[in-house]
This record gives C-alpha cells, sequence and structure tokens, in this order.
C-alpha cells in the first residue's frame, strides 16, 4: 500500500490522511497476518470502527478519543485540543507603542 494524495510540490496538502493511514499500517495492517484481501479488508473495518475511533487516544483532542471528543464538542462544553485563535493586543501596548 503506498498512498500518493498530495498535489506536487505541497508536502503538507493531506498530513492528516497521510498520518492515519501510517497509524492504520503500523498498528493494524503490518502487525497481523491475513488470509486474504477480504480478511484484510474486515480486520481493518474493525480497527477503525472499534478500536481507532472509540477506544486510541488522539493527542491533537486532548487526549481523547475522537468519539469522546464530537460528546464534548457537541455538549457545548470546551475541549482543551488544539485550538487556532486570533486575538488583540491589550490596549496598554497599543498605547505605548503610539
Amino acid at each position: 500500500m503506498i498512498p500518493r494524495m498530495r498535489r506536487l510540490a505541497n508536502p503538507s496538502d493531506n498530513v492528516r490522511c497521510e498520518s492515519f493511514l501510517r497509524t492504520l499500517k503500523r498498528e493494524e495492517i503490518y502487525a497481523h497476518t491475513y488470509r486474504h484481501l477480504d480478511h484484510l479488508c474486515a480486520n481493518s473495518e474493525a480497527f477503525i470502527d472499534r478500536y481507532y475511533y472509540r477506544i486510541r487516544l488522539h493527542s491533537v483532542l486532548g487526549d481523547r478519543t475522537p468519539e469522546e471528543f464530537e460528546h464534548t464538542v457537541a455538549a457545548g462544553t470546551r475541549s482543551g485540543a488544539a485550538t487556532l485563535r486570533f486575538f488583540k493586543r491589550p490596549l496598554d501596548l497599543m498605547e505605548r507603542d503610539r
């Protein structure tokens, strides 16, 4: 399995997808022996549904499972995961710079 999903000369195009595929290969595909392609597909689907989304902790989600994170966001509570925020400079610094 050699995925190529990025545009030419844009290495960060599909970082999330490639990170997921690396995890899938390392933690499921390379760790087991499969009898045939259907066996591989069934085990990969089970890995994603039962382990990756429900048990495996993701540091980018504040060390929570994706399922936990979605419930937290749906409930409207603060997630603690990585976010992007824009802020204004404090007024005292703005006045000092004038």
